[in-house]
């Protein structure tokens, strides 16, 4: 039988190593974040074309496989920063486009405001109540897999339409995805912060780009 103070030190133990993964995992967001706009600067700057769809998910899924292998080491973290550099690269064209059109500088502006503003208010609600959602982690997996495969039907079909829709769906996954890993991390359910860090960049990603595709459509883009 445990006594008090061997639980209480264990208790300790775990509140330290969940403030250590929680502070790794923002320290780390925050430098791949403003090295992502970097990349998607110099694209601006430079007007690199798109990649290309085939490229991007290559590039994307055999960088994501090299973190998750890698996760471990520190090796993991330059595989981070070479994932989010290669996010980064491929939303200036996006960037770019947008700001050529009619109220395009309105349009992005207000993509970026409603991102921060998704992100910041629910990581806020989360930590403050604290409360689980460790239970949407199956209906986000099969969600996010669904609304994958569709956009990938409406690029290749060129339905407009769908497109707005899986855009649609992509904000409220990623609202989820964003509620989920950051329960995650503060009740002990992530301890590894690369991964933690890559999950929340790129429900960053797909939630700014997702907005910037809708209210481009609003504003008649």
């Amino acid at each position: 039988m445990n006594s008090p103070v061997t639980t209480l030190g264990r208790s300790q133990s775990a509140a330290m190593s969940t403030n250590k993964v929680i502070r790794n995992t923002y320290m780390l967001l925050s430098m791949t974040l403003a090295f992502a706009a970097l990349t998607a600067g110099v694209t601006m700057s430079l007007n690199l074309p798109s990649p290309g769809f085939i490229i991007t998910l290559v590039g994307y899924f055999g960088l994501l496989f090299l973190t998750t292998k890698f996760r471990n080491s520190s090796a993991g973290i330059g595989f981070v920063f070479a994932l989010t550099g290669f996010m980064g690269y491929t939303l200036g064209p996006m960037i770019s486009h947008y700001l050529a059109l009619p109220n395009g500088t309105q349009t992005v502006m207000m993509a970026m405001g409603g991102t921060a503003a998704i992100f910041l208010g629910l990581s806020a609600y989360v930590m403050t109540t604290r409360k689980d959602f460790s239970y949407m982690g199956g209906f986000l997996a099969v969600g996010i897999l669904v609304a994958f495969l569709a956009g990938i039907g409406a690029f290749f079909f060129e339905m407009p339409g769908l497109s707005l829709a899986v855009s649609a769906m992509f904000v409220l996954l990623m609202s989820g995805l964003i509620l989920y890993q950051t329960s995650e991390i503060i009740h002990g359910g992530e301890t590894n912060y690369i991964m933690a860090t890559v999950t929340l960049f790129v429900a960053i990603f797909n939630l700014f780009t997702s907005l910037l595709q809708l209210l481009g459509f609003a504003n008649s883009d």
